[in-house]
């Protein structure tokens, strides 16, 4: 996939009377859509390929979108938005919480959905960098390394840590503002976006599924420390090495 390449979209919702005009409106913008009708329809078509972000319905019958939502993040490096009718905020804090990049209530707009489509791979970096900006190097901290270009998380042993998409920002967030206190403000706005403001207990809970991938103990973080008052810092001396990662 090159940037100049059409941004592909696995659209998963079982409603055929929605995911069909939704789908010939999204390649009417210019879109390629791939349709699946349930989440192991989906699994099936992710075997061939990988696509660009993945909008995807909670209520189904059979593996519900929760479910799949959670096997995305933990294998694969993909941004998700949740398409539903369910519109408590309970329902969304756990979406984000799964490491969700966004969630739009139906009935919707298609042009907002479109709008948040292109902000979530923009935040994500499917965009194209900016002139003289390049993920061409590695994050290196204590032995760990984070591929931006990749987003690969290898441990000090050389092993693959699976992260999500979410654990990803979370983690570059702390790694481009090392021993700086970052308030859950200013963590939102790197990793979920203004969309999710309200949602303050999802940076913790992404901070805590974060510190039991890299921290040797979490009840004594030496990475990730918690500022009384003030919110997170990341203690360690981090690197930036011009390699790429062998795979």
């Amino acid at each position: 996939m090159t940037e100049d390449s059409p941004v592909s979209i696995l659209l998963v919702d079982d409603e055929a009377t929605l995911r069909e005009p939704l789908a010939e409106y999204l390649t009417g913008q210019g879109f390629v859509v791939t349709e699946a009708e349930s989440a192991a329809t989906a699994r099936s078509k992710l075997s061939d390929s990988q696509p660009d972000i993945v909008l995807l319905d909670i209520m189904m019958p059979g593996e519900d979108g929760l479910s799949l939502c959670r096997h995305l993040v933990e294998t694969r490096s993909l941004p998700v938005i949740f398409i539903t009718a369910r519109s408590e905020p309970t329902d969304r804090i756990i979406g984000l919480e799964l490491g969700a990049d966004d969630y739009i209530v139906k009935p919707f707009e298609p042009r907002e959905l479109v709008a948040r489509i292109r902000t979530v791979l923009r935040r994500v970096g499917r965009s194209a960098a900016p002139a003289g900006q390049s993920d061409d190097w590695l994050y290196v901290f204590e032995g760990w390394q984070l591929d931006p270009l990749k987003r690969k998380l290898i441990d000090p042993e050389g092993v693959m840590v699976p992260i999500s998409t979410a654990e990803f920002r979370l983690l570059r967030a702390f790694l481009d503002n090392p021993r700086n206190v970052l308030d859950r403000d200013q963590l939102l706005d790197m990793v979920q976006g203004r969309t999710a403001h309200l949602f303050d207990r999802a940076v913790d809970n992404q901070i805590s599924r974060l510190r039991r991938k890299i921290e040797t103990d979490t009840r004594n973080p030496q990475f990730i420390l918690t500022v009384r008052g003030g919110g997170y810092r990341f203690a360690a001396q981090v690197k930036r090495a011009a390699h790429q990662l062998e795979t």
